[in-house]
């Protein structure tokens, strides 16, 4: 394997070129099968700040880039920023969500839906 240098940041970066860093080890991330991914991020108050001044701007759905570590960025939709759960953290932390979806599949060949299809028939229709 090539010699790899991992950071301990997660890169977002907007498609005007700003960027946040957001130190790793504070980081929780939790993705379910529909590819909506969710960022925990437990900082000082000043860094959730910086954090909301970031996203303040973006609309919903405006595609970023994110990096983890240093591995390649890749592409997401934004979906907003929610306050997370009062877990007892001193009063100089704060807790945001940041939520993200990724593509769940690239080949729109194979994007096809499984689930959720209506059962409404129109009359004299063949049905398979």
């Amino acid at each position: 394997m090539d010699n790899m240098n991992f950071t301990n940041k997660i890169t977002i970066t907007k498609k005007s070129g700003e960027s946040l860093e957001l130190d790793q080890r504070r980081v929780k991330i939790r993705e379910n099968e529909n590819g909506l991914m969710a960022l925990s991020y437990v900082a000082p108050v000043f860094e959730a700040m910086d954090l909301e001044i970031f996203f303040e701007d973006l609309l919903t759905s405006e595609k970023i880039m994110v990096d983890i570590s240093g591995t390649g960025g890749f592409k997401v939709s934004f979906r907003g920023i929610v306050e997370g759960k009062n877990k007892n953290f001193p009063q100089n932390l704060d807790h945001k969500i940041i939520l993200l979806q990724e593509p769940t599949c690239l080949d729109p060949r194979e994007n096809i839906q499984l689930t959720g299809f209506s059962k409404f028939k129109i009359r004299g229709k063949i049905s398979d």
